[in-house]
């Protein structure tokens, strides 16, 4: 994904329940990638990221792949400073 990319519109599906055998897929659309991005990364709990996808413009990510697109020097929102786990990286 390169800078402009993360101003496109993108669609987020996640499960937030983790310790439920019923886990319901979650679809949410945002207007930029790049809030798309920071939701995942912010506010999903480690295993939901883990298992989320990410659509933008055709494009796919999924799981491990959208930490990087957060981390990443094109990123053009400010980051909230999030600890890193061991099996994160």
């Amino acid at each position: 994904m390169d800078a402009k990319d993360y101003r496109n519109e993108a669609v987020l599906f996640f499960c937030k329940a983790t310790n439920s055998k019923y886990k319901p897929l979650i679809f949410r659309r945002f207007t930029r990638a790049s809030e798309a991005i920071r939701y995942a990364v912010e506010e999903l709990a480690p295993k939901a990221l883990a298992s989320c996808s990410l659509e933008v413009d055709e494009q796919h990510f999924f799981g491990r792949e959208i930490r990087p697109l957060y981390d990443s020097d094109d990123y053009p929102l400010r980051r909230r400073h999030i600890k890193r786990r061991a099996h994160q990286a």
